[in-house]
């Protein structure tokens, strides 16, 4: 068994890693994942004794303490019990020798002294990783990127070591030959205790039993591979998984708010992390069991922002809701799908006190909404359907949005000024004094649901409900208003209760899905395993009935088809 403990690795007065405390069984991968930056590799390097920083903490192998060894001690361990397969395939190979004779190189140095059976077990090993005997002996620059990490994991498996580590053993290699690296890295290293370093997602999917996410030279979530990257608890780690693309993602690529990692005090990831509060300025949050992982974060993980329990509305005796469940996270996009008639905006008018409910709760950051009071509207904002309709036509565009201010009472009229310029420039509109005397009529229909989405974010809230916010304008239009409403997604930390009877609409924008049919919720998950896994009947209705020019244009007629 590999165990690190309490490991520091320090650069002068810049701290890399910071309390690292991980384990590794004989058989199992562990795969470390993280921004560029995060430590990854001088976890690797540490491990090797190959760091060039100072090291503090132990690193217990065969209950030895790596750091406390000679040099010449390690020497004995590294490449022959501890292995590293390096970054670099460039920098890792030697180029004036052939490569067969740098795996020789690696069994002679540690005690095989017949160099004829040393090149006999070279070449062997080199052919089963995949290399033709003939190219055993070309040197680095006659071969592709896929043969040179061929020819490191040989250097690196040449001594049958009990511990390899992997340091981005498929970055920058096309998509064909990093599937085969793959192939190739699960049979070699069963039986292996194997450190994964990486940031492709995809390769620690398919390799590792367990993760773990470092931040800022710390473990902010660990635990097996499929809990992790199905139901992500830190917000780092959903942030990794929104960036990452892959044929399964449905909503559009989303990044990490904030620049990378800098050196702070408290928790490591509070200057990007959207739900951070005080303590998290001043602490650093212990990593924790939390049952099905670790994890280090002073709330506990992505918290639930908005609960529904059990909400009903009923019209002259028609239940419009029916027991309505729903939760929605901070800052993620919860797509409400369903037919018109289905409950979707009624539950959206409840939700804002519009409607009042027969019976149920609603509990917003933990709290029962007993009232809507300024404290909810200042956290909590709607954008209706047609904003021709909802915007007063009786107000220009500085009435209009200033108005949510003048509501709450916040800050004199230049500071109002100030306000709803920024917000205007932030959903891309003019903020001169020209466009703010404009009413309602003399707006495009883009330029009046822009109007009322800057009207909605001028408070700052936390949580945004978009009613069918697109579905009168045309598709070009709808494409920006979309990206737009991400784009500040990203940037602000908004959650996002997202209604459409769109569901091909719905796939691009949303992190969940839930499915409303008849005012009862019928299926609700990740908005992946919705949309390729659908369980319920209406799901499947709505997917078969979505939009799809592919299918349609293959109906036509051939001679419709071709053209004239």
């Amino acid at each position: 068994m590999l165990v690190i403990k309490e490991l520091q690795v320090s650069f002068g007065e810049l701290i890399v890693l910071k309390g690292i405390n991980l384990e590794l069984k004989k058989g199992e991968i562990l795969a470390v994942v993280g921004e560029s930056g995060a430590g990854k590799t001088t976890l690797g390097l540490s491990i090797m004794g190959l760091s060039p920083g100072r090291c503090a903490g132990q690193i217990l192998f065969k209950g030895k303490d790596i750091l406390a060894l000679s040099e010449e001690e390690r020497r004995l361990i590294r490449g022959k019990e501890i292995a590293m397969v390096f970054q670099n395939v460039e920098d890792a190979l030697h180029p004036l020798y052939p490569v067969v004779d740098q795996v020789m190189e690696a069994l002679l140095i540690h005690g095989l002294k017949d160099k004829k059976a040393a090149q006999r077990k070279a070449m062997d090993l080199l052919k089963a990783l995949g290399l033709s005997e003939e190219r055993t002996h070309f040197f680095p620059h006659q071969l592709s990127g896929g043969e040179k990490q061929r020819v490191l994991l040989a250097m690196a498996l040449a001594n049958d070591p009990e511990v390899l580590i992997l340091d981005e053993p498929t970055a920058s290699l096309d998509a064909i030959t990093r599937a085969e690296i793959i192939e190739l890295l699960k049979k070699v290293i069963r039986e292996k205790m194997v450190l994964l370093i990486t940031h492709d997602l995809s390769v620690a999917a398919k390799l590792a039993h367990r993760v773990a996410v470092l931040y800022g030279g710390r473990v902010v979530e660990s635990g097996a591979t499929q809990c992790i990257f199905t139901f992500p608890r830190h917000p780092y780690t959903r942030g990794l998984l929104r960036s990452y693309p892959n044929m399964t993602t449905v909503k559009d690529l989303q990044g990490i708010p904030g620049p990378p990692y800098k050196p702070v005090d408290g928790c490591p990831f509070h200057p990007r992390c959207t739900q951070r509060v005080e303590l998290c300025f001043r602490e650093v949050p212990e990593l924790k069991s939390l049952g099905d992982r670790y994890l280090a974060c002073h709330r506990g993980g992505i918290i639930p922002l908005l609960e529904i329990k059990a909400l009903s509305k009923s019209f002259n005796g028609v239940r419009a809701v029916r027991e309505v469940e729903l939760t929605l996270y901070e800052g993620e996009t919860l797509a409400l799908v369903g037919e018109s008639g289905s409950g979707k905006t009624t539950l959206a008018l409840t939700i804002m006190g519009l409607l009042p409910p027969d019976k149920g709760e609603i509990w917003l950051e933990g709290q029962k909404v007993l009232l809507r009071d300024k404290g909810f509207y200042q956290r909590v904002q709607m954008i209706f359907q047609n904003p021709k309709s909802s915007l007063s036509h009786r107000m220009n565009v500085w009435e209009l949005v200033k108005e949510p201010l003048d509501v709450q009472g916040w800050g004199s009229e230049e500071e109002k000024l100030e306000r709803v310029r920024k917000v205007l420039e932030e959903v891309e509109l003019p903020a001169d004094d020209f466009f703010l005397r404009k009413y309602p009529h003399e707006l495009s229909g883009g330029e009046a649901q822009r109007v009322a989405i800057a009207r909605a974010l001028v408070l700052n809230p936390k949580l945004l409900i978009a009613d069918e916010a697109t579905s009168a304008l045309d598709a070009s239009i709808q494409a920006k208003i979309l990206k737009l409403l991400l784009s500040l997604q990203e940037k602000r930390g908004l959650a996002m209760l997202f209604i459409t009877h769109d569901i091909a609409l719905a796939r691009k924008v949303s992190d969940r899905l839930a499915v409303m049919k008849n005012g009862s919720i019928v299926e609700e998950g990740p908005a992946s395993e919705v949309i390729t896994n659908p369980k319920h009947p209406y799901t499947r209705t709505l997917l078969s009935l979505a939009a799809d020019l592919k299918e349609e244009i293959s109906i036509l007629p051939v001679d419709a088809q071709r053209p004239k």
